[in-house]
C-alpha cells in the first residue's frame, strides 16, 4: 500500500505528518510505503491513500481516490484510528 501525505507546500507539515503516519503504522503492525508531497505534484501521483489536512486533501478528492482527512497531524492516535479501517 502507498501512502501520499500531502500539505500545500510539500515541506515541513507532510514532512512531519508523514513521520506520524509511520509511527502509527508501527503501532498497528502494519506496512506501507509512505511518502509525502504537495498538493500540486499530488495531483498526478498515484497512491492507494492521500491523507492531509482536510482543506488541502479535498481538493484532491474526484470521487476515485481514497481520501483521509486529518485534524491533528501530530495526534498518533487519530491517524491511528483512521488507518485502522484501511487495513
Amino acid at each position: 500500500m502507498k501512502i501520499l501525505v500531502v500539505c500545500g507546500n510539500g515541506l515541513g507539515s507532510s514532512f512531519m505528518m508523514a513521520l506520524t503516519v509511520k509511527k502509527a503504522l508501527a503501532e498497528l503492525g502494519k506496512e506501507a510505503e509512505v511518502t509525502h508531497t504537495d498538493l500540486t505534484t499530488a495531483t498526478s501521483e498515484k497512491a492507494d491513500v492521500y491523507i492531509g489536512a482536510g482543506d488541502i486533501v479535498d481538493q484532491l478528492d474526484n470521487g476515485m481516490r481514497k481520501i483521509v482527512r486529518i485534524v491533528n497531524m501530530m495526534s498518533i492516535a487519530e491517524i491511528k484510528s483512521k488507518l485502522e479501517s484501511l487495513f
